[in-house]
Order: structure tokens, then C-alpha cells, then sequence
């Protein structure tokens, strides 16, 4: 999706129609809303309802192996995400719908055993094994309000080959990922991912006690660097590759008949200056992670009230994330770290001679999130020329998250120091870096992708 969209810079300059036309021959055409009746009504803006499938026909035996895709396909939908673009052009909000989110399947004819059902409860991702493109569009209409506008559906081949096809996305983890089942395995830091190795990183489910939100947030945080790479990578300005990159993922797509080279144009009008922090991205606010239903096991029940809430700014056009303080400097970006800051006790101690500044970095802290004590106190001895963080070696992952807003501070274990760390502000103090934490086991709020990419 992103590369569809973002042939707007190409169509400013001018390449236009010389560049897209006969892009759009390469995909195969599905229609999911032929006999569709008693639709939601349309809202402002464009809504596109991407879907991921796990077809592999077309990769090799050595990708097989490598990437551990040697099972069997569920011909199910592994991903489902509805894709707002606001009607003037200028933002694209992603919604991550769970695959097992609770779902009333409308009444169907099976497509593969021909048999008529009434409508049943089933998990989202059941629809698309039932009835195809068709029944997911039904089925996710209903549960949003939302009318779907286009369809799109990428499978593990074309997902793979379209990043190789940009030269691989740049992904950064503050900590160990690492899922058997699929093989990946990164270390803190930064990573260039190739096509293989995004697959792996978006399909890990069993990192952590996240499961399948803390994979949709991998997700969304896949998207973003995908979008900074097409518009800071250089592929939009050089025609060979974007037509290169266009081609390899337009080509093997499946995608209703109305969306063609005239749609990608007329997004291409209005989108020249789209980046990063013009997408959004948030997760279906969740009620209840393990509803049983007999029958279908354990699934994933939305959050009525607020998920109404959500759709009706979708269906609105209003945009999903806070708005931004508008400030004549650049934005700070803000650290991603491992433990949550609204978990992490802290006692600020002033170790300089400036008067006030324990309580400025209580503060400081307190805003991005820490549970400071609010009461700063006067360190002993002499002044001190670093800041320290002084932890519990118990709380070492929780130091590091702290650590993480103070550049710079000096990590110290110390044995028995309980759960409050304790900060040491010293003469180095330049300020406090904001944090937020990568996963915390419940959906993101709505963050741009500009918050979520790599510094």
C-alpha cells in the first residue's frame, strides 16, 4: 500500500501516466463486492480493507527452509488492517484488526463446500477460508460500520520480494527478539532487514506475553519504516527502481477491478509531500483477550464502546493520534525502551549545587511517564560531575528504561536497593529524553509513524 500511494511524487514531477500505465496489468483481479447488499453508508475519505494472506506457491525450497515456511497454508488471513486515507490526501490511518477478534459471520454460501450457513459466530480470519475476499469485506463491514472502498491482498511472496525490491527496512528493538516458530532472532539494536527476514519480524507471535498484539504493533512499526524508506530511501526519485519496486509488488497482488492506474493518479495529485509522520497507526481497543466461545476456542472481543468510537472518526475523516504542539524547533523524538515508565518508581536526588534542579528532573521525568516520588532530596558528599542510576540488579531491565531518558547517566547496580531506583543528577544533565515503551501487552494508542521508526 505504501507504494502504491506514494507515486505522488513522480506524478508532481511530471512523469504522470509515462510511469504507471501498465503497472496495474500484473494484478489479479477479484471482485468482493459483487451482490452486496444493506452496506454501511459512505463516509469522507478512501477505505482500503489489506489483508495478508499465508500463500507461499512461489517461494523457493531454499526460502522454505531459511525462513520456516515448510507448513502448510491456512488459505486463511493472517493480517487484517483497514487503511483510511483522508479525503484531502494529506493523511493514511492504519487500524489493526486482531485475525481472532469475535466476529457474527454474515449468512454465506461456503466456497468451498457449497453449502449455504447462516450467520454464526467464528474468529475474524475464518471468513476469508469460508468465503474469500467477499465474506471478509461483509464480515468486516458489520463489525466496523465502514465501507470499503478497495480491496488489497499481499501474500508472503510479494511481501518479501517488495522489500527486497526498496533495499530492505531499517528496524530497531531495545531488546532480544527472538520466536522459535518462525526463526527470528535480533539482537538490541538496530537492523537492516531483507524481504525473508521482514517476514519473520512481522509474523512473530510467541516473542512474549503479547501474542498477537504485540505482533500487530511489530506491524505497524514495519509499516512506517517501509514508508520512511520509499520516501527517504531515494526510491521515488529514481524512476527505473520505483517502477522496479511498483512492478514486483502490483504484480503479485490480488485487488478489486476499480483499483488501477486512475486511482493510483488521483492519489498521486494530492500526496507529493506524504512521509512518515502523515500515516498513523492503532490497534482495535480490546475488552477481552480471552473470550471463549464453544465451538471456536479462545478469541478476541473488542472493546464495544470504544471501538464505536474509533470507527466513527474513521467514517468522520477525523485523525485518529493527539495533535502535535506545534513548536518552531523539531520535535523530540522519543526512545522506545522495554519496560513501561508508568511502572518504573523513582527518587530524584540533586548531586550539583544548582538549587531547583532535582525538582526539574523530577518533572522532566514525571512528564514522559515515570512514577517519580515528587519529593527530590539533596544528595551527600561532593558534587557530582555524571548522573547515576543507581537500581536494584533485580530491576535491571527497568533501570534501562530509565537510563534511556537520561543520556548519558551512568548505570550502577546496587544489591538490596529494592524496587525505587534511584537517580543522581550530576553537573552533565542536558535534559530528559522522552520514552514510551515498545509493547505492554494492550494495543497501542494511535502514534504517527514518524514516533515509531528508527532515530
Amino acid at each position: 500500500m505504501a507504494t502504491a500511494l506514494s507515486v505522488a511524487v513522480l506524478a508532481a514531477g511530471g512523469i504522470g501516466h509515462a510511469l504507471v500505465t501498465g503497472l496495474d496489468t500484473g494484478i489479479t483481479r477479484v471482485d468482493p463486492f459483487k451482490d452486496m447488499k444493506n452496506r454501511p453508508q459512505a463516509g469522507h475519505g478512501m477505505n482500503v480493507l489489506v489483508v495478508g494472506t499465508d500463500g507461499r506457491d512461489r517461494i523457493t525450497a531454499e526460502e522454505r527452509q531459511k525462513y520456516r515456511l515448510g507448513g502448510a497454508p491456512c488459505h486463511c488471513t493472517d493480517t487484517v488492517m483497514l487503511v483510511h486515507i483522508s479525503e484531502d490526501r494529506e493523511r493514511a490511518s492504519v487500524i489493526s484488526l486482531p485475525r481472532d477478534s469475535y466476529a457474527e459471520m454474515p449468512e454465506h454460501t461456503d466456497l468451498n463446500s457449497g453449502k449455504k450457513h447462516r450467520a454464526h459466530p467464528v474468529k475474524l480470519n475464518a471468513a476469508y477460508a469460508e468465503g474469500g475476499p467477499g465474506l471478509t469485506v461483509r464480515t468486516v463491514e458489520s463489525m466496523t460500520g465502514v465501507k470499503i472502498d478497495h480491496y488489497l491482498e499481499v501474500d508472503f511472496t510479494s511481501f518479501m520480494r517488495t522489500v527486497d525490491a526498496v533495499g530492505g527496512v531499517q528496524i530497531c528493538t531495545p531488546r532480544s527478539l527472538k520466536d522459535p516458530y518462525t526463526g527470528l532472532d535480533l539482537s538490541p539494536g538496530t537492523h537492516e532487514l531483507d524481504g525473508g527476514q521482514a517476514l519473520q519480524y512481522v509474523r512473530s507471535r510467541h516473542i512474549d506475553g503479547a501474542a498477537d498484539i504485540g505482533r500487530m504493533q511489530r506491524q505497524q512499526r514495519f509499516l512506517a519504516a517501509l514508508i520512511a524508506q520509499m520516501t527517504d530511501g531515494g526510491v521515488l526519485l529514481n524512476p527505473v527502481r520505483f517502477r522496479e519496486v511498483a512492478t514486483t509488488l502490483l504484480g503479485s497482488v490480488r485487488a478489486d477491478e476499480d483499483f488501477g492506474t486512475d486511482q493510483l493518479l488521483a492519489l498521486a495529485k494530492a500526496m507529493h509531500g506524504f512521509t512518515p509522520a502523515s500515516s498513523e497507526f492503532v490497534s482495535v481497543p480490546i475488552g477481552d483477550m480471552g473470550f471463549p466461545v464453544k465451538g471456536i476456542g479462545s478469541t478476541v472481543k473488542w472493546d464495544a464502546a470504544k471501538a464505536q468510537k474509533l470507527f466513527q472518526a474513521v467514517r468522520e475523516d477525523r485523525p485518529l493520534s493527539p495533535p502535535k504542539a506545534t513548536t518552531p524547533a523539531k520535535a523530540p523524538r522519543t526512545a522506545v525502551v522495554d519496560v513501561p515508565p508508568r511502572t518504573v518508581r523513582v527518587q530524584v536526588y540533586n548531586g550539583t549545587r544548582t538549587d531547583g534542579l532535582g525538582r526539574k528532573v523530577d518533572d522532566a521525568l514525571r512528564a514522559t511517564g515515570f512514577d517519580t516520588t515528587r519529593t527530590p532530596m539533596t544528595a551527600a558528599g561532593r558534587e557530582r560531575g555524571r548522573t547515576v542510576v543507581e537500581y536494584d540488579p533485580r530491576w535491571d531491565r527497568s533501570a534501562k528504561s530509565l537510563a534511556a531518558a537520561l543520556p548519558g547517566a551512568e548505570l550502577r547496580a546496587v544489591t538490596g536497593r529494592g524496587g525505587t531506583l534511584r537517580v543522581v543528577v550530576g553537573s552533565d544533565y542536558k535534559g530528559v529524553t522522552a520514552v514510551r515503551a515498545e509493547a505492554s501487552g494492550a494495543p497501542f494508542e494511535a502514534v504517527t509513524g514518524d514516533q515509531v521508526v528508527c532515530p
